[in-house]
């Protein structure tokens, strides 16, 4: 167990390095109950369409109470009550990371989880719970498989409106290390299970009546929007992600297409083909049978259950002769929390490693920007920068002495 020494090299002083790091699972969360629909579609529009669509403000609380029918309707009467399970998983997903994490660093890193528009578990209030705990180390965690203005972005963007009304009066910032890990679309471990559970669900289910060229694939990214007012919207990632895991399914399955799950909403021109096109084109190139795998969403949602559910049930319609499998999300599978919690394990190795900086927002007045800062904002911590390649080994031992 190399831990154990490393943990020793990697903090030199003591009595200035907070031993402990919170690490901030962010993801979207999703309303259990119909009552809150409308105040959910509400900040959910207002974050994302503010990113890209040409809507006044003013159209949010209409609009949502709109949405929240339409909702209803589906959720209520066309699936029975539907109760989406994102949260429990997503919590399971917690529980799991945080096991792992443990087993290796043991009670210095707690897990917490933000969902970005459900309470209790808003940004700002799991913040404040982290705050209260003494952390001063933050790894903030989207668990979201790109990184574009409408995942991570927005995580972020919350993160940083709740780290600001900390600021209190003249003193200094309570957080003093951060670190963020941005997407894992090109995982090798991510893509190589997504891959693997295709195919086993193929072995169990389809090959015994299909042959191998005539089953389709169609894998699944969250739907992006073309123009998002010169924000990144993640089709270049969520690309990427999809030949990858074609690449690594098409010499057994030829026939894969790319499924996009979009919102469409009217004036926005979203990525093609949508999964119901996708799905279409591979049955004209002779699919008897179609798997659908969400490859852009880790945790199960309303668009993964959902909306992939109406679209095969519109698809049977048309097609009954064709067979139809839905696969689910990785969720919490042991060996999905286990490689997210190694993705982590350097930029944790590092906030341990690492003195923290007093951040106070009285520097931010007495920044001179003719070219040299003034000395109150100097501090001596000018060698930060360049902790976060080298994953806290024996080296930094040196770094800290000649401050003291």
């Amino acid at each position: 167990m190399v831990a154990i020494p490393h943990a020793h090299l990697s903090t030199p002083d003591q009595s200035n390095t907070d031993e402990r790091v919170a690490v901030l699972l962010m993801g979207y969360g999703e309303v259990e109950s119909y009552e809150d629909f409308a105040n959910y579609n509400e900040q959910a529009l207002n974050l994302l369409t503010a990113k890209f669509a040409p809507v006044p403000t003013w159209i949010y609380p209409p609009l949502a109470k709109l949405l929240a029918l339409f909702d209803r309707h589906e959720w209520d009467h066309q699936h029975d009550h539907f109760i989406s399970p994102h949260n429990g998983i997503f919590e399971r997903q917690r529980a799991g990371i945080e096991n792992h994490l443990q087993a290796k660093w043991g009670q210095r890193v707690s897990v917490f989880k933000a969902f970005n528009f459900c309470a209790p578990f808003l940004p700002g209030q799991v913040l404040e719970e982290i705050q209260a705990q003494g952390f001063t180390k933050l790894l903030i965690y989207p668990l979201l498989v790109v990184d574009s203005i409408f995942t991570s972005g927005i995580a972020v963007e919350q993160v940083n409106s709740a780290l600001a009304k900390t600021f209190t009066g003249g003193e200094d910032h309570w957080l003093k290390s951060t670190r963020y890990i941005p997407s894992f679309y090109n995982q090798p471990d991510y893509i190589e299970l997504l891959a693997r559970q295709v195919e086993d669900k193929i072995q169990q289910h389809l090959a015994v009546a299909h042959l191998p060229s005539q089953t389709g694939i169609v894998l699944m990214n969250h739907g992006c929007p073309h123009k998002a007012k010169g924000f990144t919207s993640g089709i270049t990632e969520s690309q990427l992600l999809y030949d990858a895991v074609r690449e690594r399914l098409v010499y057994n399955y030829p026939l894969i297409s790319i499924g996009w799950l979009n919102h469409d909403t009217p004036m926005i021109e979203w990525t093609q083909p949508n999964v119901t096109l996708a799905a279409q084109n591979l049955m004209d190139l002779g699919a008897t049978a179609l798997v659908f795998m969400p490859i852009g969403f880790v945790t199960e949602n309303h668009e993964t259950l959902l909306d992939v559910e109406h679209i095969i049930g519109h698809l049977r319609r048309k097609r009954p002769d064709v067979t139809y499998v839905q696969m689910p999300c990785v969720n919490d599978n042991e060996s999905f929390t286990a490689m997210a919690a190694g993705w982590v394990d350097g930029l944790i190795s590092d906030l341990l490693g690492e003195q923290g900086i007093v951040v106070n927002q009285r520097a931010q007045l007495t920044e001179d920007f003719s070219g040299h800062h003034h000395d109150s904002a100097h501090n001596g911590h000018h060698h930060d920068g360049h902790h976060h390649s080298d994953h806290g080994h024996s080296h930094h031992h040196s770094h800290h002495a000649h401050h003291h």
